[in-house]
């Protein structure tokens, strides 16, 4: 048997390899247990699904993410096509655009949120 080191995505593991000669039957593998796995991450708190006021358009989630920065206020007039959040999903940072021009009436989440697909993240009048 040879011992060797190994690094996988930074980690070191310590391998052991039989050397096969040609004409000697190979020892049974030798089982031995994994290792162990990490525990799962725990999960933020969803968040509360709001209704946008009647007569605002609502800007919602496109897929499930959490939001990195809000740029908005209530109160703020926006222009069609302005980025009013910046929404963090599979490792990328997404731009969630106004789809109409408009006064801000209320914005439904803060940096941090955990959101789920179809969450109203600002509501636009």
């Amino acid at each position: 048997m040879r011992k060797f080191m190994i690094n996988v995505n930074g980690k070191s593991y310590e391998v052991e390899v039989e050397e096969i000669k040609e004409g000697v039957p190979a020892a049974a593998p030798v089982s031995r247990p994994a290792a162990p796995k990490a525990a799962p991450a725990p999960k933020a708190a969803p968040a509360a699904k709001t209704a946008a006021p009647s007569g605002a358009a609502a800007v919602t989630a496109p897929m499930p993410g959490t939001v990195m920065s809000v740029n908005v206020k209530e109160g703020d007039e926006v222009n069609e096509g302005d980025v009013v959040c910046i929404l963090e999903a599979m490792k990328m940072e997404n731009e969630i655009m106004a789809p109409k021009s408009g006064k801000v009436v209320s914005v439904h989440v803060s940096a941090g949120t955990s959101v789920n697909n179809g969450d109203v993240l600002v509501s636009i009048g």
